[in-house]
């Protein structure tokens, strides 16, 4: 979502909302974290979680949390669980690729869905969550993309989390609130015919990412692009995947793995180091690509970026190439299966006629995917306001249908619990909204697609 990350964006729209002079936050809002000035208590009812020692929000709770994270100077009294639960029995068919198609078992598989980031982190009861993909199955849809990520520095005493860190050093969470949680996830998906796209880091600093490793490995407020050229945080970054990944490399409930969310050569802080250009990305993906592939052959792998061109001197800000990402160079490497693209014209400045450059930004990737002759996805893309919703959605599905585009996933999904409702950023579609069944319309024609 340009230079903000979801959490970030949300965040903003709450300020608006309170006129930035509340005392105490709503739920899902910011209550602290390095550097935040604004509310640290919550609504009551709310209590506020620690994600990292940049973020802590506010969730539905009875009792109190600390503001601010444990220290990070002192090793943890404890380590995290490592008693690892099995991982959810394999079905049979791996998702594969075909030319600019997506396949199983030989026949022709349709992308389309939603993203639910907040499905795999802990927020949901085992109801709640098949919920979640049971909403999405239900207007149709066949993927979730999600996140396999969640680092803390510290060891939290409650909540889930997939990996810490102390000192420099990491401890990669198998426990039940750790990976074996995300077994639950793959198994509530594979119950409601739901395969999965999941992202192993994050650009931006929610829940943990990039700068978490520089940080611990390298020092506070060293440069976001040290990500993909330092060894030792490579090497970091390479066992938690090895990890993750070697979990589940039999499970084909997972149809792929990103390397990240939004890799950019600026994070969430803006430091770099001065020297990192698209060839800095493409070079570290072509590396990570290799070291998934040796670990799991089964899975597709994509990079997870927003689909920003190379084209210095372009008009168009996702065109020029300034943040580190050359998307047709990337979708030539060798190891990445499918082309992954992000759509928020609000955010990039295209707000003159968002429905019509939303149409060029998907029929050029679509001829990127012809020229690569590998399937291109669209796999973040959404307005805020109902009224944009009803009159640009179906503009932009008849390019996607039209193009040839391989598939989509909306951000983001939503769903009605017994407790209230999943967060809603502005983007969320529920199941009682319009836009669902322009969803639903939707992954019909995508699925009648010859």
């Amino acid at each position: 979502m340009g230079s903000f990350s979801k959490v970030q964006v949300l965040v903003g729209l709450v300020l608006l909302v309170g006129g930035g002079a509340a005392q105490t936050a709503g739920e899902w809002a910011q209550c602290g974290g390095t550097g935040w000035n604004g509310p640290k208590t919550c609504d009551s009812g709310l209590v506020c979680n620690v994600v990292n020692e940049w973020y802590s929000q506010c969730i539905k709770g009875t009792s109190s949390a600390p503001t601010t994270p444990p220290p990070t100077t002192q090793p943890p009294t404890s380590q995290p669980p490592t008693t690892t639960s099995a991982p959810p029995p394999a079905a049979t068919g791996f998702v594969k690729t075909s030319g600019t198609r997506f396949t199983l078992n030989g026949a022709k598989y349709t992308v389309v869905g939603s993203n639910s980031y907040w499905v795999g982190l802990g927020e949901l009861s085992d109801a709640d969550m098949s919920k979640a993909f049971a909403d999405v199955a239900g207007a149709g849809g066949t993927v979730v993309r999600t996140w396999g990520f969640n680092e803390v520095v510290g060891t939290p005493t409650w909540g889930e989390y997939y990996q810490s860190w102390s000192g420099g050093k990491a401890t990669i969470n198998t426990g039940a609130k750790g990976l074996a949680h995300f077994d639950k996830v793959v198994a509530a998906a594979k119950a409601n015919g739901i395969r999965l796209i999941v992202a192993l880091t994050n650009n931006w600093s929610d829940y943990g990412g990039m700068d978490v490793y520089v940080n611990q490995i390298l020092g506070q407020g060293k440069a976001h692009d040290l990500f993909y050229t330092d060894a030792a945080v490579i090497a970091a970054f390479q066992t938690y995947v090895k990890t993750f990944v070697s979990r589940y490399k039999d499970e084909p409930t997972i149809l792929g793995w990103e390397l990240a969310n939004e890799p950019r050569c600026r994070g969430s802080t803006a430091a770099t180091s001065g020297t990192c250009t698209p060839a800095t990305i493409t070079k570290w993906a072509t590396t990570m690509g290799a070291f998934i592939k040796s670990v799991d052959s089964n899975h597709l792998v994509a990079l997870g970026d927003e689909g920003f061109y190379n084209q210095p001197g372009a008009a168009s800000y996702p065109y020029q190439g300034g943040e580190g990402i050359d998307f047709d160079a990337n979708l030539k490497i060798p190891s990445m299966d499918f082309g992954t693209v992000h759509m928020y014209p609000e955010h990039w400045g295209e707000t003159a006629n968002a429905a019509a450059w939303g149409v060029k930004w998907i029929n050029d990737h679509a001829a990127s995917q012809k020229a690569a002759n590998k399937p291109v996805i669209l796999e973040e893309f959404g307005m805020t306001t109902a009224a944009d919703k009803a009159l640009i959605y179906p503009q932009w599905f008849s390019a996607i249908q039209n193009s040839g585009l391989a598939g989509d996933l909306i951000w983001q999904a939503g769903s009605h619990y017994s407790w209230g409702s999943s967060h809603d950023d502005g983007y969320a579609v529920y199941p009682d909204s319009p836009s669902y069944k322009l969803l639903a319309d939707h992954a019909r024609a995508m699925k009648a697609r010859a």
